[in-house]
């Protein structure tokens, strides 16, 4: 999993990620934030720590998406990330699926 998440919003108190994923900063991610990203990016919610799925989200990363059955996946660094990162490499190595592809990832609070 990418841990090169980002806030959804800007975050002059540094507490973003603390706080819930309001429709304002969707909005502002969407039309801001993503609005070089091709509209047929898959998008991919996180399961929280808990394992309940009804947590707010409060942050996302753009990452690589491979299904490993039919409603679930693992999610990988971009080909960027890894340039940029010797121990991201290090670590995934070639173990990237070739049917990974970009996509949102919505991670919950917490």
């Amino acid at each position: 999993m990418s841990d090169q998440q980002q806030s959804p919003s800007p975050d002059p108190d540094g507490e973003a990620s603390l706080r819930p994923l309001t429709l304002a900063a969707l909005r502002h991610l969407v039309c801001e934030d993503l609005k070089d990203v091709p509209g047929d990016t898959l998008v991919v919610l996180s399961r929280d720590a808990e394992g309940n799925l009804f947590s707010p989200f409060s942050s996302y990363s753009l990452s690589r998406y491979a299904p490993t059955d039919e409603f679930v996946g693992d999610v990988y660094p971009l080909p960027e990330e890894l340039v940029d990162d010797a121990s991201l490499r290090e670590l995934y190595g070639d173990r990237i699926p070739d049917i990974a592809v970009t996509a949102l990832v919505l991670y919950p609070l917490g």
